[in-house]
């Protein structure tokens, strides 16, 4: 007989605050009867990391382990090396110090956020204060990226996507994406004076929580230029706990997901 859990894994931070946020979100989540949820970190976090979560699942006799990867992107190298590590790929792309974790259940690997449209609502919720008039306003997704072959191409289209769906709800007159991986911002920065300078850049960090790429990098490399910032990461925001439930849905059996319709949700206010 199967039994289901879920294992969430993101990043990890010796920052308290960062990842109080991550379990916040994941105790928000609404599980079916039965089924175990664990928030899991691939480095950083002592006592939670990927092989804790596996082995406390496992001690519960769960079978089917739902993995849903807290990233923002499927560009990034950490899914690849999570990936191969949990035996979802035979080989990763790129050389990994990460080892194949012990694990005797069945491994459902669910996807990273790229462009649901669940974050263009908390994205756009995010910046929608510093919006005045969108006719005359480009939006400027700023990611963390990547340089590598092939990662680089999926982190360009997932944002580019996640920025038309935020042009869209906010009704800004562009949209364009920036990388910080490699380094873009100052040079969309610098077009963006030059071709529209009577229009207002309003910058939109996507990262999963705030810290030192929203404080700090992204600060760091605008300067000298005229824009409008607030450096809020997607969390806290109850929809991050909607699109857990809808990836955890996606690969849980019709009959296991019992009375409390995970991925069914209603209109929350943001």
């Amino acid at each position: 007989m199967r039994k289901y859990g879920v294992l969430v894994i993101s990043h990890g931070s010796r920052d308290e605050g960062w990842v109080g946020l991550v379990e916040d979100a994941v105790k928000a989540v609404r599980m079916p009867v039965n089924v175990p949820i664990y928030a899991s970190y691939l480095e950083l976090v002592e006592g939670k990391l990927i092989q804790d979560g596996i082995d406390s699942l496992q001690n519960e006799g769960v079978t089917d382990i739902i993995v849903v990867p807290l990233f923002v992107s499927s560009g990034s190298t950490h899914i690849d090396e999570i990936s191969y590590a949990l035996g979802v790929i035979d080989e990763p792309v790129l050389e990994t110090d990460l080892e194949p974790f012990d694990i005797r259940a069945r491994i459902h690997f669910t996807s990273p956020i790229d462009d649901h449209s669940d974050i263009a609502d908390i994205l756009y919720d995010k910046i929608k204060g510093l919006s005045v008039s969108p006719r005359e306003e480009v939006l400027l997704l700023v990611g963390h990226g990547s340089k590598e072959d092939g990662f680089h191409q999926k982190w360009r289209q997932g944002l580019e996507l996640l920025a038309a769906r935020v042009q869209e709800l906010g009704g800004f007159a562009k949209a364009d994406i920036a990388m910080l991986l490699p380094d873009q911002l100052g040079e969309k920065m610098a077009w963006w004076t030059r071709e529209k300078p009577d229009y207002t850049v309003i910058v939109a960090p996507l990262f999963l929580s705030e810290g030192y790429f929203t404080s700090r990098v992204i600060p760091s490399r605008l300067e000298g230029f005229t824009y409008k910032y607030q450096g809020q990461a997607l969390l806290p925001s109850p929809l991050i706990s909607r699109w857990m439930e809808k990836q955890i849905a996606s690969a849980l059996p019709e009959d296991e997901q019992g009375m409390r319709n995970v991925g069914q949700t209603s209109k929350i206010d943001l």
